[in-house]
């Protein structure tokens, strides 16, 4: 062999530079799916480093510790998976607000695609002493929820859109409590028809 196909082949030989040993969104969303199934407390170490194929130390360099990957996760889970509350309380009516609220959500905590429920609540159900502060922080992700409906509310009375009587902080428990309701049913396996059937008839209770 001449020296030019020589130098050929030791060229097509060498790598062309290894990929990462990890791609960081792909394993964030795996310890997604692990904390939307199992909550925070019922996600193991174990379950975790098998979900992710990654060992404890690989995660703790890439992620912190596994409070710090629940946080990451439910960062993830509130710009991606339920992203749509936000955009649902743009609409122009409060009632179009809370009718797309609910319906999205029937769709996403019945989806085969998804762990049954909503992260937030399945987590915050699941915590025990040990995980209080993770508990805690699912909590007042819970009362920001609801002070962002007391708002859409507040500007729905001040517009005109809803009667001037309206109690809104009760309209807005109402409201947060069906949506916390709903994943509790999806989980425990209502199906998306038997979910909107219930926001049916909580809708034929709009104030008027």
């Amino acid at each position: 062999m001449d020296q030019s196909k020589m130098n050929e082949t030791v060229i097509s030989a060498k790598p062309r530079g290894r990929p990462p040993a990890f791609c960081h969104e792909q394993a964030l969303e795996k310890a997604l799916q692990v904390f939307w199934r199992r909550g925070y407390e019922g996600a193991s170490m174990a379950e975790l480093t098998e979900a992710l194929g990654m060992n404890k130390p690989s995660i703790y360099a890439a992620f912190g510790n596994k409070e710090a990957l629940f946080r990451k996760a439910l960062a993830r889970y509130q710009q991606g998976a339920v992203a749509y509350i936000g955009e649902a309380l743009q609409a122009p009516t409060a009632r179009q607000a809370v009718e797309i609220l609910l319906r999205k959500s029937a769709e996403l905590l019945t989806d085969p695609a998804n762990p049954r429920g909503c992260m937030v609540v399945q987590g915050a159900l699941s915590c025990g002493e040990s995980a209080t502060a993770i508990q805690q922080e699912l909590s007042a992700n819970r009362r920001a929820y609801e002070a962002a409906l007391v708002q859409r509310f507040e500007q729905a009375k001040a517009g005109h859109d809803l009667p001037a009587n309206t109690d809104c902080r009760a309209l807005a428990k109402y409201i947060a409590t069906l949506h916390q309701g709903m994943s509790i049913q999806a989980t425990s396996g209502a199906t998306r028809e038997e979910l909107d059937r219930m926001i049916d008839l909580a809708l034929k209770c709009w104030p008027q």
